[in-house]
């Protein structure tokens, strides 16, 4: 007789368990996502700014943009271009540096930006916002500075 109402409960508490799993990861799945393009940026720099933070102390700039929750900071940059390419997608992504500066900021920008991104060209002065997921750093091992990196980028109308 314990051992069937054992096997019940036991039974009933993995049922709720699956339930609250499969809700909490539906709920999770359909979660909407965060608008960058409609969001206000948290802060306002320059390309210069933000590479010369990162590369006088790393630790702190990390703190300071980056979430270990992928809720990093949304960043306005303003600077002029310097190179633009495409990514493996076919989205355009613009680095922007200053002239004497070792490193600078690589935005990339999506399907539906890349339109604005089109206009364009290098030597042309941009506000690009965007979600930062690494700041500038220097590699011993290549022997060359990395850029601050933004995803889901899009120009800034002024």
């Amino acid at each position: 007789m314990k051992s069937k109402k054992f096997i019940k409960i036991t039974a009933i508490v993995a049922l709720a368990g699956v339930l609250i799993g499969g809700g909490m990861g539906l709920y999770m799945f359909n979660m909407p996502h965060r608008n960058v393009q409609k969001t206000e940026a948290d802060y306002v720099l320059t390309s210069s700014q933000i590479v010369k933070e990162y590369l006088t102390d790393r630790k702190v700039a990390n703190q300071k943009y980056l979430a270990a929750d992928g809720d990093s900071k949304i960043l306005e940059i303003n600077g002029v271009v310097a190179k633009i390419s495409e990514d493996f997608n076919g989205n355009r992504v613009i680095l922007i540096k200053g002239e004497n500066d070792k490193a600078g900021v690589s935005a990339t920008f999506t399907t539906e930006t890349n339109a604005s991104a089109s206009k364009i060209h290098t030597g042309d002065k941009v506000a690009v916002k965007g979600v930062i997921r690494s700041g500038a750093a220097y590699d011993d091992d290549l022997e060359l500075y990395e850029n601050v990196v933004l995803e889901k980028s899009s120009i800034v109308n002024n």
